[in-house]
Parts: structure tokens; sequence; C-alpha cells
């Protein structure tokens, strides 16, 4: 139901300032910086948007005769308790004072968190349920300001949102994602920029069919993005089922993230998100329920371990090469999880490219080349990261398992000047993709065959044989005068100060 007398959606920039407006309420209410109200912002309006979707399925079914099991019933579907005509909602509204946020806290979310155990819950049940795992009660502080929330996540529909110029939803989600994961947030663990990961969809170029993995997903930007990606190149309706059902996987282990990346794919439209909650590399689980059945091996990884991390020996058993560095276990866990023929895409820290003091890191790459084709590493400008408040010097690594390699190619933009307010985009990466298919050579790129990395003890960091240092020809006597005339100057502005009095 659309409110009385309030404007469509029509911009990017009208729905950005709509979000903002509820986030600003939620700010006021007790929820202050991002790491708090997004994660309450994420289950309202996951289940706005779940209503919706339900009440149009039901419409279809019934327009060609079919049935429809909802995944909710009375009083949970936001149409009954959270709409401002609801039937529970106005029932609340006119009982007891503080009947409403009771009914949320002691009602509401227990029986959302109950989904997955009743008998023969579906999947959709089961991932409502996980979205749910970590919210034991809503952290708005008065019911005036939790209605008014609800009130205004009600007006985001489709009737609201003028779809002629539709700025999905989805979009500006990521936008709220990106604030938790800003440095005085401390949420960058979590987020990898949007631009970098567009990049390495585009690089490893998944298709429909193939299964997409991410042993770490964070908020689950790389599936989203390789959604969109093979979405554009569905042809039909089964097509759509199989990127919907049965094409992305991944692990997530921080009780926060793993609930937001679960609502996060739905929001993307991804129906089925087969995310594991637990920790990738000791295998302990909180829950499986949706991995089910889940391939033992894929035929993309795209993924972002965590920089800097520290695993104990009870993550090191379980691999081959004994280490405390959680991205060198990472690093081995994607080369046993991909299928023959299966590619991969990896951020990774430069020090694990360039270290060579440690028997795991130069065992891990040593097999990395010898059983999987390197064939590109891309050396990131410092600073990539900032946004996340993460200094590490970074690299992307693309490699296909089954056969070893013989050279790398190399390409450097480690020498763009990357700031918070001037960023890495897709555009820094124009020449880049002109060259990737033949591999040419440029002032930026060059190849480097693997018996010079094995002379190296498998150092794979990149160092630019091409780079043109542009050098300062000036004499020493222009110089001394530059430095007197400047001194000169200097001089005089503090005479100027002193007379003053200053």
């Amino acid at each position: 139901m659309k409110g009385k007398g309030t404007r469509k959606i029509t911009t990017p920039q009208s729905l950005n300032a709509y979000i903002k407006n509820i986030c600003d309420i939620m700010r006021r209410s007790g929820r202050a910086g991002a790491l708090q109200y997004v994660p309450e912002l994420t289950w309202m309006l996951f289940l706005r948007i779940l209503d919706e979707n339900e009440q149009r399925e039901e419409e279809q079914a019934r327009a060609v005769g079919a049935s429809f099991s909802p995944s909710l019933e009375y009083p949970y579907r936001w149409r009954d308790w959270a709409a401002p005509e609801g039937k529970k909602r106005l029932e609340l509204q006119i009982g007891t004072l503080g009947g409403f946020m009771s009914f949320v806290n002691g009602d509401l979310l227990p029986a959302l968190r109950r989904l997955k155990d009743k008998p023969g819950a579906t999947s959709r049940q089961k991932i409502i349920s996980e979205v749910f795992s970590s919210i034991e009660k809503t952290g708005i502080d008065t019911e005036r300001n939790l209605l008014d929330i609800l009130d205004k996540i009600h007006e985001l529909s489709l009737e609201q949102v003028d779809e002629t110029h539709m700025f999905t939803l989805s979009q500006v989600y990521e936008g709220l994602l990106q604030k938790m994961g800003e440095k005085n947030n401390d949420g960058g663990q979590f987020f990898t920029p949007r631009e970098v990961i567009r990049v390495m969809v585009k690089v490893i170029d998944p298709q429909i069919g193939e299964t997409v993995y991410d042993p770490c997903c964070g908020t689950g930007g790389f599936l989203a993005q390789a959604y969109k990606h093979m979405r554009e190149k569905a042809k039909t309706a089964d097509d759509v089922e199989t990127l919907k059902t049965r094409t992305f996987y991944g692990r997530e282990k921080e009780n926060l993230v793993y609930p937001i990346a679960l609502a996060n794919l739905v929001l993307q439209e991804i129906d089925e998100p087969h995310i594991w909650h637990g920790n990738t590399l000791t295998g302990q689980e909180v829950y499986g329920g949706l991995f089910a059945g889940a391939p033992v091996l894929f035929d993309v990884v795209l993924t972002n371990p965590p920089f800097d991390g520290k695993e104990g020996k009870d993550a090191q058993t379980r691999f081959a090469y004994k280490t405390g560095s959680t991205q060198v276990l990472f690093l081995q866990h994607v080369m046993e999880s991909l299928k023959p023929g299966g590619r991969c895409g990896i951020v990774i820290d430069e020090g694990v490219l360039f270290r060579t003091t440690e028997n795991a890191f130069v065992q891990t790459k040593r097999k990395l080349l010898n059983e999987f084709d390197l064939w590109c590493i891309v050396s990131l400008p410092p600073k990539v990261f900032v946004n996340a408040g993460a200094a590490s010097k970074t690299n992307l690594l693309f490699f296909t398992k089954g056969k070893p390699t013989k050279e790398i190619w190399y390409y450097d933009l480690s020498d763009l000047n990357i700031t918070k307010k001037q960023p890495l985009t897709v555009a820094h990466f124009e020449e880049f993709f002109k060259l990737l298919p033949e591999r040419n050579i440029s002032e930026r790129s060059w190849r480097v065959p693997v018996e010079e990395i094995q002379a190296k003890n498998y150092d794979l960091k990149a160092v630019n044989p091409n780079r043109k240092e542009k050098e300062d020809k000036r004499t020493p006597e222009e110089l001394i005068s530059i430095i007197e005339a400047e001194s000169a100057e200097i001089a005089k502005a503090l005479g100027t100060l002193k007379s003053k009095g200053i």
C-alpha cells in the first residue's frame, strides 16, 4: 500500500536520499554507526522485499491455476505486522502500551529464527531463519521510532519506486555495505572495493552452468557481481533458474556478516545462496544446512582472503604446508577446491608473493606453479583498500588448474596514487583488458619465464623492467639556486610576521 501523497522515487539520488533518511532515524534511535544500523536495516528490507516477492509469486500461481506455499504465514508476513494498515499492527497499536515492541522481540524474531527447524522446511525458510540467526531483538530504542522506520521502508515497493528509472535497491544496499567497510567502522575485513571485484569477474568470465565459490565471502560481493555478469548471458528460463538456485556457493565465519551476506544475495535476486556458516580453515561448522548437496570441487573461485590473519594449530593440521598465515592457508584451500580446468581470481597481499624465508610460503607457491597455470599477476597500487582501513599492498592472481605454469604475464598499476576521493576504477584497467588476450608487452606489462621465478626461490613480486623512470635532469647548481631563492622567500615572510609582533 502506498502512502498518501508520497512522491515516486525516480532517480538514484532520490532513492539514496530516501535510504539515508531511514538511516538517520536509526542513528538517533540508538543505532549510531554503520556496523549497528546496517544489520538492522538489512533484516527489515529483507522482510519487505520477501513479502512483495511472495505476493507476486502467489498471484502468478493463481493465474495459471497452480498451488503456492508461502514461506511465512499470518501474523509474520510484512503485510500483517509492519504495513501501516496491517491487521496485526493495528491490533497491537490499540492494545497495551509497548505491545508492538513486545511482539517484535518476543514473538516475530524468535518465530523467524525457528523456521529452519520446521519439519520439511524449504530452502527459502532456512535462508529466512539464518538471516535472523544472530538477531535477538531490535536495537531501535522506542516504539515510535521503530514504527517510523517501518513506514518509510514500506514505501520502498515496486509501486513506489519508478521502474522506468529504477536504480535497484540492491545497488543502494551495496553503498550501505561500503559504509560498514569504512575504516572507523572496523568492518574493513568484510569489504572488497566493488571496482576490483568487477575487474576480477570480467577477467575470469564465469559461464552459465559453472559453479562459483568464495571461501571467505564476507557480505557476498564476489558472488553478487558474478551473478550480475552471468545474468546478462541467460537466454532461457532454465538458465535463470540455474543461476538463481544452483550456481553460487560460499563460506563465512563472522556471526555479524553471515546473515548480511544471505540477505544481500537474496536482494540481488539469487533465490538460493548456498552459504556455509563456520570457519573454513578449521572446518568448525555453525550451520551447514544451506550448503547441503554442494559440490566438492568448483569451476570458478573468486575471493579476497583476510589480510594479516593468524590461524592456530587446529587450522594448520588440515593443510599440507603448515603456517599461521591465513592467506597462505586460504590459497591452499582454493587450490584444493578447484576442478581440473577450474579458474581462480584471488586478492593476495604482496608479502605472500615475495616472502621466501618460510617453508610453507615457498612450498605453496611451488605447488601453485607446478600444478596450475598462473597466467596473470596484476600489481595493484598502494592504498586500494584505504577505504576499508587496510594499508596492505596487494596483487591480483589469476590461475587455472591442470597444467604447470610456463610464464607469468605481469601488469603493473603500482605507480597510481589512490586516495579516498580518487579510488581505483575500471577505467584504470582499460589498457590491461586490451593487452590481456595476447599477453602483450607494454610500459606496464611484461612476461617472466617460470625458470626465473624458480631461480629466485619462488619470489613472485612484480618488478617492472619497462617502466620509464622520470629523471630529474636539473644540475646541482640549479637545485642550489632554487633552494636559496626559496630560503630568501621564507626569511622575508618570517621578517614580515616578526615586524607585526606575531
